[in-house]
């Protein structure tokens, strides 16, 4: 009886590749719980909202320690175990929850809800699309990209001008921008783990993965609340 090793190899790596990818999925929405529940925790406790609201400079911080989490679980997990980086993704997942109780400060926790479930289906065709598509959107994550950081310059600069009309341009330009980013992210995603076998490495690239699909679910989340939220 002939036996085709390659074939079964090549089997148990695509096995391995479609596991991983679930992986992504399950770790993004476990963090997705985990600030949701944070989140609904903390805006109905006044203790925690007394402490993180009552000093302005405890928010910043709290925001600084988000940005240090991820860029330095990014540019490090090469060099920590697998477990401690979860633990840094988890903690950051924690935090955000503690900064996005604010949401329920200033909409009604149905139209929080509502926007959830839209900022969900879009979130779910754009990365079905992303996982689908044959058309190589390496050109369009980059157009996202620099998009992206004059997001990021334009809404620095509103802080100041503090002007509503550019404040709903950004809001625009954020769905459209967080929108491409989940599609490409996906597409990248799938290549990167596409034949890969599971290993304590390929786990680490599945978690960066669902960080990068977890910060667009939440930036595209928050966009849409400008135009979709009541306010209280």
């Amino acid at each position: 009886m002939s036996f085709d090793y390659q074939t079964n190899v090549d089997s148990y790596a695509v096995a391995d590749s479609t596991a991983l990818i679930r992986k992504v999925y399950a770790w993004m929405c476990m963090a997705l719980a985990i600030t949701g529940l944070t989140a609904v925790f903390t805006a109905s406790t006044p203790f925690m909202l007394n402490l993180i609201f009552s000093y302005q400079a405890v928010f910043f911080v709290m925001l600084l320690l988000e940005l240090g989490i991820v860029v330095f679980l990014v540019s490090r997990i090469n060099k920590m175990s697998f477990s401690a980086a979860m633990g840094w993704f988890i903690a950051y997942s924690v935090i955000n929850g503690l900064t996005l109780s604010v949401i329920f400060l200033a909409y009604t926790a149905s139209s929080v809800a509502g926007t959830f479930f839209i900022t969900a289906g879009m979130f779910g065709a754009m990365s079905l699309i992303g996982y689908t598509t044959k058309k190589d959107l390496s050109s369009w994550g980059n157009i996202f990209m620099m998009l992206l950081v004059g997001l990021i310059i334009a809404s620095l600069v509103n802080i100041f001008l503090k002007s509503d009309t550019m404040g709903w341009i950004i809001s625009i330009v954020g769905v459209i921008v967080f929108t491409g980013l989940t599609a490409y992210d996906t597409q990248k995603i799938k290549r990167m783990l596409h034949g890969a076998q599971t290993s304590e490495q390929t786990k680490k690239v599945a978690l960066l993965g669902a960080l990068s699909l977890y910060l667009d679910f939440v930036n595209l989340f928050l966009y849409l609340l400008r135009f979709l939220g009541n306010r209280r």
